[in-house]
């Protein structure tokens, strides 16, 4: 091949994986650039002489190949001054075969001989004084001569594992930068290693299997003060050596198959990352095992641990996420393990397991549990509440964000008003403000003098700012919102950053930038978006100009577009600019005068058009052998009637015709998969205009054998052969990735796990080129470069020649989004899914029409998402809030309290009022002052002051411990007394605890307490009464104070709120002390009302104690807490929190928000509820809700995370599932006094 082509310009190119074992390409020479050659996996029996020719080599690969020797027929490695690294492992090489003008390179810095047949190190290498990196492992090597580490200081790499080494020569303590050593599967039976206190820079040492015990390791490694890893795997310790102990920056450390009883963690193991003890003789781990904070993998296989070998202690490894105690004796996981809430692999096979605690099923990070060859094992059921979403279908909704915020219609938010009280009556109001009219006149009078003095002077200091602003109409696009859009696929996110012209062509609908060379050459059929960006004297800020320019012979969707994505670039910049239009022969001089070499017209058009053409194509016939079951394979075969074979099926391309023929012997679904992908290549490629024909073995037609290329005579008389091997293999698809610098062109292989291909290995901004043997693919990303592509077109060419390859091989280009079935064939993952509505009928379609899309369109289920979309409701402000309170109290003329003892409703002591058990039920009698009637403004003016007339309301308060026998106690009794008495006066409103109403709470002024059980509780005589605390919080504003009594511990204490500790000296709790503990963080507000609670709780035998955080007393404050534990100290979820409930009760699936108020019980049994803390968004599952509920909550919640990222990014919130008592602190912190779930009567 000529080297006028684009090989020249290659700077590297991975050939690895093809088969060059009888041919190497000779097209290789002309690559005279070559800086990088991988010819790994080639099966290559000799070096090729073509390499002599690439001298400026500087890195060649040659592992896994049958190489005997590195020589050539003439001295290779002259020939190459600028080789740097040489991979030569896993070959058959001896040594007497390496030449010793290898060792004669000036700049060799790499080697890795490793995975040969050295049976001693070659000679002359330690001439090679700029060696780093040195691999001789895997050889026979039995000695090291003293000269090697006399020369060699430089080196940082050494790897002399798996050889035949008994001694090392004293200079290895030259090596001064060696950072890693590897002396594995060596027999240094008696060896010291005195030398390695030397070795000031190691890191890694490996010295697994080398006849390793206390008496032949150094006493000491605290001279090596980098060293981060050891391996002493597989050698005759019976404990750890001291010398690892102090190993200040250890990080691994493996201990593996050693004989190890038992082990301390020492102080210094602190920063620890993976321990390895499987393999020993360990009974139990030790206590000290939470010393290692950073612990993240731990391996115990193969011990004598049982269920008290492993310590509770371990549940204080924060970080570990790898625990693998296979082949043990363990009975019983302990909880301790379970509380690592990082646990991502949990390994416990071959033990004793009979059962696991149910918090297994809580580690939401863990990726494996691994639990075989446990013969009792019974794994516990995982809770309904957590099962139920799992295969979730979401039943023709689009929960995408975009739509659900149409459909809510909330693209811009206003935050919601404060609650208000009910609408009061506008009469009765009139009257209370005209008796106070006479008392408030003066005082009235003098405000307004005062505020119109303010005015006035206000005026004089700022007659500016007053001054009203002139009122002019609002143009249209100021009026109307604008949609945001997102451009990020049209233009990159430096477009517009920097000083210059930035040119995009438009091809297929979109822009695509071209290179700075190319602006001002346009193609007379295309059309082109200019953007000039330039700064003014004076200004760092950026400025542009944006032009779009017209071909004279552009056809109508690139005019169209081009006009389109200039609008989409200037609001992608925020530009205030206009877009200009430019017609060829017809710019603008403002335009031409940023082109100073003119612009250059060139005929014809150089991009596609978008529209579909009516031309006639010529489409090369292609014949493919279809193979697998799981996943679909096209194998390409020569179009001839020698490649059918009655095993398979074969699907013949000939443009307008499109032949499937199916073998006899072929399977079912190979056959019904051929069918479909007919029917793809037909829609898709070909919209719809070829015929599918599909027939069996013996069946075919004249055209057919004339498509395939068959003779005249006829071929029918011949049955095909069976001549694919049994044991064939589709050859293995490499993926090039075209890289284009200044003047150079890379060509590497995209690295393939396990040999599969998937469509994410795709990215737009690049180039690539699939090599299939008999296919070449060049792959062009929507924003690649044009050089890159024109660079790529060639050299797939030049790549598709280089090669043996068949006569019908062929290449072919793609462009992303336009991709052909066969192409897609070659992904794992990618198929285009075709809409097949098996259940249709006859019947149905007369009914229901053929359209799928109108018929998934009527049946969609209705949703209503429009909560997850408001803003959170502001809280009220404290003078709002009293100012509420002090209105709901002014119509308010007496309330009597009653509460139910035994089976009967008596007065409530009036000290008591205020005091709520949550064992109890109370009745509250309100008097309320209202007018008699209502009138228009104008009749009050005419008529005299009209009278007031009493109304009667009945709060029924129904603690959450208590039963529905008060209730029914209540209405049986009296209720009945009640309306006899008020008549048509009377309304009875019954209430939950937490869920009153604001009217009620304003009547108690913010002093409102809940306490746990009942009033008269038996006392129990063998000991001391229990301490009570209780907490005051306010949710949302003041009006909803509460102080509730919560578990009696140092952790239910909050650095943000204040608490009332009631501590009694005696069994009765008739004497004691009342501890007012003041968070640090309270506000003055909260501090000044929980004293007056405070106060009101004291007791006459009771003395009160204020006291801040920090000063706590010992005595009896932390005692009586059951000792000083951590506690929160802050509250931030009161800022953030809101309770969604997700239910079906309409008709349809909604979404309501509760009020900021909400408590406990509002998380109801036969729903699901979406709380939001401000960190996280929990999904929590009643256990009576329906399954259709749990799917469409599930995908409603990721709804609402995802639109927080977008309005609160500096808070990223994750979604975690949790149910009914399995509730952690971060959610339970968001109710206020929260306690056991009342049980659920079935």
């Amino acid at each position: 091949m000529a080297a006028t082509g684009v090989l020249p310009f290659v700077r590297g190119i991975d050939f690895s994986g093809n088969d060059f074992q009888d041919f190497f390409p000779k097209a290789v020479e002309d690559m005279t650039a070559l800086r990088w050659l991988r010819l790994k996996d080639t099966t290559l029996e000799e070096m090729p002489a073509e390499i002599a020719k690439l001298i400026k080599l500087e890195h060649l690969t040659l592992a896994r190949n049958k190489l005997p020797g590195l020589e050539a027929r003439a001295a290779l490695f002259k020939k190459l001054p600028s080789l740097r690294t040489l991979n030569a492992r896993h070959n058959n090489i001896q040594t007497n075969h390496v030449p010793k003008d290898l060792f004669e390179l000036e700049e060799l810095s790499i080697l890795d001989l490793s995975y040969n047949e050295l049976t001693r190190v070659p000679e002359d290498l330690d001439n090679v004084k700029t060696l780093i990196v040195l691999n001789l492992g895997h050889n026979k090597i039995e000695t090291i001569p003293t000269q090697v580490f006399l020369n060699l200081t430089g080196l940082m790499h050494l790897d002399l594992s798996d050889n035949k080494l008994e001694s090392l020569p004293p200079q290895l303590r030259r090596l001064i930068n060696l950072q890693t050593l590897n002396l594995s599967n060596n027999p240094l039976l008696h060896f010291q290693f005195r030398q390695l206190p030397s070795l000031v820079n190691l890191q890694t040492l490996s010295l697994r299997r080398t006849h390793r015990n206390q008496s032949n390791l150094p006493a000491s490694l605290e001279m090596l003060p980098s060293l981060a890893e050891i391996d002493l795997a597989e050698n005759d310790l019976t404990r750890v050596p001291d010398c690892a102990y102090n190993v200040v920056e250890l990080r691994r450390i493996n201990l593996s198959k050693n004989l190890l009883t038992d082990f301390d963690i020492p102080d210094g193991w602190q920063m620890l990352l993976t321990l390895n003890v499987s393999g020993n003789k360990l009974k139990a781990l030790p206590q000290s095992i939470s010393k290692c904070t950073a612990l993240k993998r731990l391996y115990v296989n193969d011990n004598q641990l049982d269920f008290s070998g492993i310590p509770p202690s371990i549940g204080r490894l924060d970080s570990l996420e790898v625990f693998m105690a296979a082949d043990n004796q363990i009975e019983m996981v302990p909880e301790g393990l379970l509380r690592c809430g990082k646990l991502k692999k949990l390994v416990l096979r071959n033990n004793l397991l009979v059962t696991l605690p149910d918090a297994v099923h809580l580690l939401h990070d863990l990726e494996e549990l691994d639990l075989a060859g446990n013969a009792d094992l019974i794994i516990p059921p995982k809770p309904a509440d957590l099962q139920k979403g799992a295969g979730l279908a979401f039943y023709n909704i689009d929960f995408s964000l975009g739509h659900q915020m149409r459909m809510a219609g909330t693209m811009t938010h206003q935050d919601s008003p404060s609650p208000v009280p009910a609408p009061r009556d506008p009469v009765a109001r009139k009257i209370r403000l005209r008796r106070m009219k006479d008392a408030g006149d003066e005082e009235s009078a003098g405000q307004v003098v005062k505020g119109m003095k303010d005015l006035a002077k206000a005026r004089r200091a700022s007659p500016d700012e007053l001054e009203p602003a002139p009122l002019k109409s609002k143009k249209a696009a100021e009026v109307v919102q604008k949609v945001q859009l997102d451009y990020s696929e049209f233009f990159d996110e430096d477009t517009g950053q920097k000083e210059g012209l930035s040119c995009w062509e438009i091809e297929n609908f979109v822009p695509n930038q071209i290179d700075n060379a190319l602006i001002g050459k346009f193609y007379e059929a295309d059309c082109y978006i200019i953007l000039r960006t330039y700064t003014e004297s004076g200004s760092d800020a950026l400025n542009w100009q944006i032009f779009f320019w017209i071909g004279a012979k552009a056809t109508l969707d690139k005019r169209a577009c081009a006009a389109i994505h200039a609008v989409n670039l200037r609001n992608f910049l925020g530009a205030e600019c206009r877009t200009s239009r430019q017609e060829q022969n017809e710019e603008e001089e403002e335009f031409t005068s940023l082109f100073p070499h003119g612009l250059v017209y060139i005929e014809g058009g150089r991009t596609a058009s978008g529209f579909y053409t009516v031309e006639d194509t010529n489409l090369a016939t292609r014949l493919y052998r279809l193979h697998g079951t799981k996943s679909l394979h096209l194998e390409t075969v020569a179009v001839s009637p020698h490649s059918l074979d009655p095993r398979f099926v074969f699907f013949l391309d000939a443009g307008k015709k499109l032949y499937v023929w199916i073998g006899k012997k072929s399977k079912n679904i190979t056959r019904s998969k051929a069918r479909l992908l007919a029917e793809k290549v037909n829609k898709i490629e070909r919209k719809g205009s070829s015929e599918i024909v599909v027939f069996n073995q013996r069946t075919e037609t004249q055209e057919f054998w004339r498509a395939l290329n068959a003779p005249k005579s006829p071929w029918m008389a011949e049955e095909p052969k069976m001549h694919v091997p049994e044991d064939f293999t589709p050859i293995v698809p490499r993926l090039y990735a075209i890289h284009l610098g200044k003047g150079y062109l890379e060509l590497p292989q995209v690295e393939v796990k396990n040999g599969i291909l998937r469509p994410e290995m795709l990215q737009s901004r690049m180039v690539y080129i699939l090599d299939c043997w008999a296919d070449v693919f060049v792959w062009f990303g929507k924003k690649s470069a044009r050089l890159v592509r024109a660079a790529a077109l060639k050299l797939s060419q030049e790549l598709c020649d280089m090669l043996p390859r068949p006569d019908f091989a062929l290449v072919t280009r793609v462009l992303e989004g336009t991709e052909s079935q066969v192409f897609k064939s070659k992904f794992e993952g990618w198929d285009d899914v075709m809409a097949v509505d098996f259940t249709r009928t006859a019947e149905s379609v007369i009914r229901r029409g053929v359209d799928l899309k109108q018929i998934l369109e009527k049946d969609q289920i209705k949703t209503d998402l429009t909560a997850l979309f408001m803003p959170r409701q502001s809280p009220m402000p404290a003078d709002e809030a009293k100012a509420v309170i002090e209105e709901f109290n002014e119509d308010l003329e007496r309330m009597e309290a009653f509460v139910l003892e035994g089976k009967k409703f008596v007065r409530l002591p009036e000290r008591e009022q205020g005091h709520f058990y949550a064992g109890e039920c109370y009745v509250f009698l309100c008097t309320y002052w209202v007018a008699a009637q209502e009138g228009s403004e104008e009749e009050e003016e005419n008529e005299k002051e009209p009278e007031e007339t009493q109304v009667h309301t009945v709060y029924f308060w129904q603690g959450r411990d208590a039963g529905n026998m008060g209730w029914l106690t209540f209405t049986f009794s009296l209720q009945k007394k009640f309306e006899q008495a008020f008549k048509n006066t009377l309304e009875v409103v019954r209430m939950h605890q937490q869920q009153e109403n604001l009217k009620f709470l304003s009547h108690f002024k913010s002093k409102f307490i809940i306490h746990r059980g009942k009033r008269r509780e038996p006392v129990d005589r063998t000991r001391l009464a229990p301490p009570r605390l209780y907490q005051l919080r306010v949710n949302d504003s003041l009006i909803c104070a509460r102080c509730i009594e919560v578990d009696a511990k140092a952790t239910s204490l909050n650095s943000v709120f204040c608490h009332v500790l009631n501590v009694p000296f005696d069994r009765s709790a008739s004497n004691g002390i009342i501890y007012l503990w003041v968070g640090s963080k309270a506000s003055e507000e909260d501090v000044q009302l929980a004293n007056e609670l405070a106060k009101e709780m004291t007791k006459y035998h009771y003395t009160m104690q204020i006291v801040k955080e920090g000063e706590e007393p010992d005595n009896f404050f932390w005692n009586s807490l059951g000792g000083k534990k951590p506690y929160d100290t802050s509250a931030d979820f009161l800022l953030y929190s809101r309770l969604f409930r997700c239910s079906n009760e309409k008709g349809y699936f909604t979404v309501s928000e509760k009020c900021a108020d909400f408590c406990q019980d509002d998380l109801a049994e036969d729903d699901i509820m979406i709380l939001d803390n401000g960190e996280e968004v929990f999904l929590w599952v009643g256990g009576k809700s329906s399954e259709v509920e749990i799917k469409l909550a599930f995908k409603s919640a990721q709804v609402y995370v995802q639109n927080l990222r977008n309005k609160q990014p500096e808070r990223p919130r994750k979604l975690l599932l949790t149910a009914k008592n399995k509730e952690s602190k971060k959610f339970t912190k968001c109710f206020h006094g929260w306690s056991a779930h009342k049980a659920t009567v079935q």
